[in-house]
């Protein structure tokens, strides 16, 4: 799924180059993953576009991004970038071939295939993430079901991956803001199933306030 931007801090940082493990592969980020600078040798394989090569950094290195975080990383930033919802270039059709595809087809590929670039955002704001690229421990876990979580819980990034958690692990994982709720997608284009039948909602997304430093 993808990062929701919904009162974001005016504008992102910037796009930048990440990993080749971020951008493709089981391990791509999906959209709301915390993410920070780093550098490599220009000689290393990890691809890039040109541009990227437009910069340096002492002993002959450029800048990535990387989801390899800690409590003392600085600056956090979230990307957006993923393979659908705003991750998506063209967005997705329901229908398909005489109307019998259900669940959607995303066109257009994921926002980073081209360049290789990720956009990053670091101003303070209100966000939701999809739960998809949340952490899913059953004890811990970013999801509905936690019941330790509750409006202002303090949220942090997994140190590995970047994916928010409730669980500050020791101090190893940094701190990057505060839980809002669990929402829905917000659809009424299709009829939701608790509409007709009680049933519970089916929950999309996290909302959190992202204030790395507050």
């Amino acid at each position: 799924m993808a990062l929701k931007l919904l009162q974001p801090g005016i504008q992102p940082l910037g796009q930048f180059d990440g990993l080749d493990s971020l951008v493709s592969g089981p391990a791509a980020v999906k959209g709301g993953e915390v993410v920070t600078f780093a550098s490599i040798l220009v000689t290393d394989p990890d691809l890039a576009s040109v541009d990227v090569f437009d910069g340096y950094v002492h002993s002959n290195k450029r800048v990535v991004v990387t989801n390899n975080v800690s409590s003392t990383t600085k600056p956090l930033m979230l990307v957006d970038d993923g393979i659908a919802g705003y991750g998506t270039l063209f967005g997705s059709v329901v229908g398909g071939t005489v109307g019998k595809v259900t669940s959607g087809v995303v066109l257009g590929p994921h926002t980073a295939a081209g360049s290789g670039k990720l956009t990053c955002w670091d101003k303070p704001g209100l966000y939701a993430v999809s739960l998809d690229a949340c952490d899913q421990d059953p004890v811990t876990g970013l999801q509905p079901t936690n019941a330790i979580l509750d409006t202002g819980k303090e949220l942090y990034a997994t140190a590995t991956t970047g994916v928010l958690t409730p669980a500050a692990a020791g101090g190893a994982n940094p701190f990057v803001g505060r839980f809002v709720d669990f929402e829905t997608n917000g659809s009424l284009v299709t009829t939701p199933k608790y509409l007709v039948s009680p049933v519970a909602k089916s929950y999309t997304f996290a909302v959190f306030y992202f204030h790395p430093n507050g």
